[in-house]
């Protein structure tokens, strides 16, 4: 118990020093050891390290995870040492909900096979969300969270050290300067009974604080050499967080270019369910119930200003005119190629001429190119004004 009050005390002594000191700097009234420059870069260095690091790890998390509830529970299953649950991806619950509603809708109609198309890529693109998630977590965020976990606070730690070494080393040098002073001044007393014992007992004080100053130098050299050589780690961090950055690139570039395929693929099945929709709607023309005083004639159904072609579902590109209210210009997004002869093959990026004729299919449109004209599908471009 003893000895424990000992060093309650005398921790108590060295924090109060620090204290002192630490006032007084800020105060102007006592001097301060200065680190060398290249030593103050190593810090700013590593502070300038640390906070981009803080805002990356958190907004990286923000770009995987948007629900910040999700991102709490996350953390505390983190924290508790726990697994995370699966959780299912906006992608795979939208699907979910698609596939459901195509088996009420009925999957055999023109809506619900549409509705299976587009969950059954919404699910791919789910899954390829949670693959995506899952790889720029183990090769981003935990390298970027190792290092504010560890070496940072590491860094921290033996910083702090640092400064308590150098609060010490400035006492003991204003110990050492008042000591030197008193000790001046008692030497120019002309006083020859108080001189020689006051001088005495003051060159020893001088000569405790110049052996303290040392032990105090020495440490703080050591403690700085310490910092330093942790500072400098900073270069491998960043070459660490390069090869970092490198794999989560590429993990984004795998992801959006399956997304980009996932698209493609359903556009291409769309269009192919679109035109036989088409074909369904010109059929269903030709079947509605003619009056009773047509009965027995032979009618086909024409619609003003379009060829009888076009009604019955066969377009024959000779036979198409422009409408009246005239053609818009529009901008290919994709590659499409023709599945027959009445459809027009697109390049991407190239520019062509479009119209629409009443009675078409909306999500069709009549394309030109030149001297070529054919149906386009909708979705493959971008219109012009």
């Amino acid at each position: 118990m003893e000895f424990n009050v000992k060093k309650l005390a005398s921790d108590a002594g060295v924090f109060f020093s620090r204290a002192m000191q630490f006032t007084e700097e800020k105060l102007g009234q006592a001097e301060k050891t200065e680190l060398d420059a290249h030593f103050e870069n190593l810090l700013a260095r590593a502070d300038c390290t640390k906070n981009w690091t803080e805002k990356i790890l958190r907004q990286t998390e923000v770009l995987l995870q948007p629900n910040p509830s999700a991102r709490v529970e996350e953390f505390l299953y983190e924290k508790l040492d726990r697994k995370v649950p699966s959780r299912v991806t906006n992608g795979e619950l939208l699907a979910q909900y698609m596939t459901e509603a195509a088996n009420d809708f009925g999957p055999g109609t023109p809506y619900g096979k549409t509705l299976i198309k587009v969950g059954e890529t919404q699910r791919r693109l789910g899954a390829a969300e949670r693959e995506f998630i899952r790889s720029a977590s183990i090769n981003f965020l935990t390298p970027l969270r190792n290092f504010l976990e560890g070496d940072w606070r590491t860094i921290s730690k033996e910083r702090r050290i640092l400064q308590n070494r150098r609060l010490d080393l400035d006492a003991c040098k204003a110990r050492l300067k008042k000591a030197k002073a008193a000790e001046a001044k008692a030497a120019a007393v002309p006083d020859f009974q108080e001189t020689r014992p006051r001088n005495y007992v003051l060159s020893a004080s001088a000569s405790a604080a110049e052996h303290e100053l040392r032990l105090t130098q020495t440490e703080f050299d050591r403690q700085a050499e310490v910092t330093r050589l942790l500072l400098e780690g900073i270069s491998s961090t960043h070459v660490n967080h390069l090869r970092c950055l490198h794999e989560f690139v590429e993990s984004q570039t795998n992801y959006y270019a399956q997304c980009y395929q996932f698209m493609l693929d359903l556009q291409k099945q769309l269009g192919s369910l679109g035109a036989s929709n088409c074909d369904i709607q010109f059929n269903s023309i030709n079947t509605n119930p003619f009056p009773e005083e047509l009965a027995g004639r032979t009618v086909v159904p024409t619609i003003v200003g379009v060829p009888n072609t076009v009604a019955e579902g066969v377009l024959n590109p000779n036979e198409v005119k422009p409408p009246a209210s005239g053609t818009r210009k529009a901008r290919v997004l994709y590659d499409y190629e023709a599945a027959d002869s009445t459809e027009l093959a697109l390049l991407a990026d190239e520019m062509i001429t479009v119209y629409s004729l009443p009675g078409m299919d909306p999500d069709w449109l009549i394309g030109e190119r030149g001297n070529q004209k054919g149906k386009v599908p909708v979705t493959y471009l971008e219109l012009l004004s």
